[in-house]
């Protein structure tokens, strides 16, 4: 057995220690090439975990209306693992797989399952309430590979990380897609990816899915967790207007990233799903060394193109949640997002400062992990991609890696200047989180995280065209904590 190096991470070339807050799958060891059948197999490697989770979410105000709750305190945790096999490479082919297993216990009733919000990825909602199911177990992973040099192309299920596609694996079973992936590095300084997808599935689904539909059908209870469920999906692109189209929605992945020019890191990402929606954006980080300080700041641009998904919804394509008061185009859904940061970086001191900003347009539709604010201003739970929308991040983070075995400290403040004048977009608010993330030395295959979030929403905000009603105070706080064993 060899070790999974799970790393807490933002972006895997940015790693250097063995603890960062988002998780990416990184491998301490990587089979080798063989020169039989036989061994095709044999000297394969496999990767195991052992996984806990548990959260805790608690709002400032539970609600109920008409008698249905609506917010309710609540606590779940998961427990479960997972076991990945990767075989050697003969003749440059090699194939992998992962399945995963996930049980989880929670206060809530079965009924009312969707009133989860904390640990939802521990679980399936449409499998608990179609059927009962409390856990997921998921071949999540199988695929064909063929590597050449420094370049890989692999057929099938499998983690594929870009801007906007991203494993996102904070919970139990990691997202990931069904297609035809293709990574090299042949380039000098120059990591390029492509892939054509074609199905996916969420971290909270046992099975494959629509990429780019939300799954809502007349008479069917549930069908709304059955499709892409994801925060970041417009519930108006659903899978029965599609196949009334005749559109599939694929999804197309083109990305660079160049570090030619000393201390300057390029990257440029385009994403599409043909006769619906595209992507294009553009990134570039510099990083300026003054003695042992650091200071890198960035900018990020990001446009949505609307190629079709707009006709597709209807004069009310513009909101996500198809609530277009106060949007200037309610029928389209193109827009734009900025970002800019900079990083200050002192021996184990980080500091970041960000900002993002969103036209005044349409809603940022990104249903695939990958958050466009992500790295520059989102907070643990957020969605700061709605129209208008403007934030502001401070991030400290401080290494114990030298000093005091393997703790890392991070902690954000992010203020969301939300549109007061659209109903479908939530009120203005400060979000607080604190992760504490730590190796054990004499357990090296052991990681543990805590997490703590605290949200402060404006409670009277005025609803336009509505006298006398204020936005929902979404005010909460949520603990989680996770433990990994690898082996």
């Amino acid at each position: 057995m060899v070790i999974l190096a799970v790393l807490f991470g933002q972006d895997e070339v940015e790693i250097k220690h063995a603890l960062r807050p988002n998780m990416v799958h990184l491998y301490n060891e990587e089979p080798m090439a063989v020169d039989n059948l036989g061994a095709l197999f044999t000297e394969g490697l496999f990767y195991g975990r052992i996984r806990f989770n548990s959260f805790g979410h608690q709002w400032k105000k539970e609600l109920n209306i008409n008698g249905i709750p609506v917010r309710k305190d609540h606590a779940i945790m998961g427990m479960g693992g997972s076991l990945i096999y990767r075989s050697g490479y003969l003749h440059g082919f090699g194939v992998g797989a992962g399945l995963y297993v996930t049980e989880a216990l929670g206060t809530l009733k079965r009924k009312e399952t969707y009133l989860y919000k904390a640990g939802k990825g521990a679980f399936s909602r449409y499998d608990r309430l179609k059927d009962g199911d409390s856990g997921i177990i998921s071949l999540a992973q199988a695929y064909l590979a063929y590597r050449n040099g420094k370049t890989e192309v692999k057929l099938g299920r499998q983690i594929f990380e870009s801007f906007l596609t991203k494993s996102n694996d904070t919970k139990m079973i990691p997202n990931t897609f069904e297609g035809l992936t293709l990574q090299s590095k042949e380039l000098p300084k120059t990591v390029l990816k492509a892939a054509y997808l074609t199905r996916q599935k969420l971290r909270d689904h046992s099975g494959f899915h629509h990429l780019f539909a939300y799954g809502y059908q007349a008479g069917e209870p549930y069908s709304a967790y059955s499709e892409n469920d994801d925060s970041g999906m417009h519930v108006g692109i659903t899978k029965e207007k599609l196949d009334a189209k005749g559109i599939k929605d694929r999804l197309v992945v083109l990305e660079a990233k160049n570090r030619s020019i000393s201390h300057l890191t390029l990257t440029a990402n385009y994403t599409a799903v043909p006769e619906l929606i595209s992507y294009a954006m553009l990134q570039a980080d510099y990083e300026m060394v003054w003695g042992e300080w650091h200071v890198i700041p960035g900018v990020r641009y990001m446009q949505q193109f609307d190629n079709g998904a707009g006709a597709v919804v209807g004069e009310h394509a513009a909101n996500r949640k198809m609530i277009t008061a106060g949007y200037k185009d309610p029928a389209s859904l193109d827009s734009w997002l900025l970002g800019i940061r900079t990083d200050v970086v002192h021996d184990e001191w980080k500091f970041r400062f960000g900002y993002t900003q969103v036209a005044d347009k349409a809603d940022l539709i990104t249903p695939w992990r990958g958050f466009p604010t992500g790295g520059f201003t989102r907070a643990m739970s957020q969605y700061n991609w709605y129209a208008n929308t403007k934030s502001y991040m401070l991030q400290t983070e401080y290494d114990f890696v030298d000093s005091f075995e393997d703790i890392r400290l991070l902690g954000r403040v992010v203020y969301q200047d939300f549109d007061d004048n659209k109903p479908g977009v939530q009120a203005d608010s400060t979000v607080f989180t604190l992760d504490v993330m730590r190796g054990f030395g004499g357990l090296h295959n052991f990681y543990a995280k805590l997490r703590y979030g605290h949200a402060w929403v404006d409670d009277h905000t005025p609803i336009v065209g509505a006298p006398g009603r204020y936005k929902a105070d979404t005010s909460y706080d949520e603990v989680r904590l996770e433990m990994d064993y690898l082996f």
